[in-house]
């Protein structure tokens, strides 16, 4: 892997996701900062760590110069619009005009596949129309909009659901018998490890030839209760009662297609084995 020098990389709203970002670019040879609005104490293998809070755009005049690629992955406070509209739509406004323009080469925009409603089974790639039953993805939507309207190169990946070290619920959710499964009708479930999504996003804010928009999911969607079952078993819980699917996703198979086209391989195709190499420590 050949090393990246003169590259300045700024990571707003640097959580657990955003730290496996700023390993793979710093193994790559770029400097990287990354902001958060309480940073660890001490650092971490070179990574330069900046206290700033982007639903407060006054906290943002001192950031660094000459920053060439921004990616803006932040987590919302709560689940409520207010808490979507100020990170996702306040906050983006205010970094990019915080940063100097004339130096940033590419944005990456962290978006999710809540944009998409129910598609009945169907399979939806980039090119589906977007259509978000939830406030959550109508605002990631608005957001995608506006980026895409500035004078700046950008991409955007929208994220199927994560899962790996630190993100297992749903495993003590099967543990405590509170999972249920749809069984009188498919519906679909599409997830991505959170060591590939990392990996897939710095690929893609590396990337010369990025396109503005792919899709972050593993090869093979799995009927929920396929999944369910299959881990149920991995951790020696109950098997899950029917139940409703889980209301405000809708039932789709979400292709990678455009991002393996990419050059972007991820170690694991298959959220079972996934699971499970987690799971095995």
């Amino acid at each position: 892997m050949l090393a990246i020098t003169g590259e300045r990389v700024l990571l707003a709203g640097c959580g657990d996701l955003g730290l496996r970002v700023a390993r793979r670019l710093r193994a790559r040879g770029l400097e990287v900062y990354a902001l958060r609005r309480h940073p660890p104490a001490g650092g971490e293998g070179g990574i330069h760590w900046l206290a700033g809070d982007l639903t407060a755009p006054a906290t943002l005049g001192a950031l660094p110069d000459g920053i060439t690629r921004l990616v803006y992955l932040p987590a919302p406070d709560a689940r409520a619009r207010a808490a979507y509209e100020a990170v996702f739509l306040t906050g983006l406004r205010a970094m990019l005009a915080a940063l100097d323009r004339t130096a940033l080469q590419r944005v990456l925009f962290v978006s999710s596949s809540a944009v998409y409603g129910e598609h009945a089974g169907d399979w939806v790639d980039e090119d589906t129309p977007a259509r978000p039953p939830g406030f959550n993805g109508s605002v990631l939507l608005e957001a995608e909009r506006w980026l895409a309207d500035q004078p700046v190169r950008s991409t955007v990946v929208r994220l199927a659901g994560l899962y790996g070290p630190g993100r297992l619920q749903l495993i003590d959710r099967l543990r405590a018998g509170l999972a249920v499964v749809p069984r009188d009708q498919v519906h679909w479930a599409n997830r991505i490890h959170v060591d590939d999504a990392a990996a897939a996003i710095a690929h893609l804010l590396l990337l010369p030839d990025a396109g503005p928009l792919y899709l972050g999911v593993d090869d093979t969607p799995l009927p929920l209760d396929v999944l369910y079952e299959h881990l149920a078993g991995l951790v020696g819980a109950p098997s899950p009662p029917d139940g409703p699917a889980p209301a405000g996703v809708g039932s789709k198979r979400l292709s990678n297609a455009r991002l393996r086209a990419s050059g972007f391989v991820p170690r694991w195709p298959d959220a079972r084995s996934g699971y499970a190499a987690v799971l095995g420590g």
